[in-house]
């Protein structure tokens, strides 16, 4: 079996040769930097199962790099996990909204932490390997085109820009068009069952996915009591 790849980025190198050693005890093959500014060139050379981020972080913060690694063709679809002492809904939200996976508070047990690397490297594999059966990789709708190989969306042929939990939210939705499904149905779906966000969390996530469909909004519709579902 190949070596899981982990990539670490934390600028507190006492952090980094914790976890490292950890994980390298579990099997994983683990890359550290402490730049966060070398982030998105090395997890484009090595295309990481799992990046692990710290926020606070001179230079670019992990908000930053999220984005960089969110935005490139290369890593976009790399499950993102961060790693912070900033306790904070707000931050919380701000993260998983950016696209990150999952958000772990420090400090935090190595056991803890390799449990839930365990279970989103799992997860991942797991959802690839459905959503590739469940629904062909292009979704067409009139000009409304949803790319689930390469994770882009085109409208009129012009590309727009979909961070990864929005754009697995539409995918989702488009592939099951007519079909409703609850905010906690969606959490679970999309953001996976071992992290713990709130059901606004969908809701925000479904009005950026509409202000980008334009003229295709309306096909996303809210189900009264129930949650969402993409028209017929």
């Amino acid at each position: 079996m190949t070596q899981k790849k982990v990539l670490i980025v934390d600028d507190e190198q006492d952090i980094v040769d914790l976890l490292s050693y950890n994980l390298r005890k579990e099997g994983y093959e683990v890359h550290e930097l402490t730049d966060s500014t070398k982030a998105l060139e090395l997890a484009t050379q090595i295309n990481p199962d799992l990046v692990i981020l710290d926020v606070m972080m001179p230079g670019k913060d992990g908000y930053e790099v999220c984005k960089e690694i969110r935005s490139s063709l290369a890593t976009a679809t790399s499950p993102i996990m961060f790693l912070t002492a900033k306790s904070g809904e707000i931050d919380q939200i701000l993260g998983l909204e950016l696209g990150a996976d999952d958000y772990i508070q420090k400090p935090i047990s190595p056991r803890v932490l390799v449990a839930r690397v365990k279970s989103l490297i799992r997860r991942n594999s797991e959802r690839t390997k459905t959503e590739t059966i469940a629904a062909p990789e292009i979704l067409r709708i009139d000009t409304l085109e949803i790319n689930r190989q390469n994770y882009t969306v085109r409208i009129d042929g012009k590309e727009l820009f979909f961070p990864k939990k929005e754009f697995e939210l539409l995918a989702f939705l488009a592939s099951n068009r007519g079909k409703a499904f609850t905010r906690e149905a969606l959490l679970s779906r999309i953001w996976g069952e071992t992290i713990l966000v709130v059901d606004r969390t969908v809701d925000v996530h479904v009005s950026k996915v509409r202000e980008k469909l334009g003229r295709y909004s309306p096909l996303l519709e809210t189900v009264k009591g129930i949650g969402y579902r993409f028209r017929m």
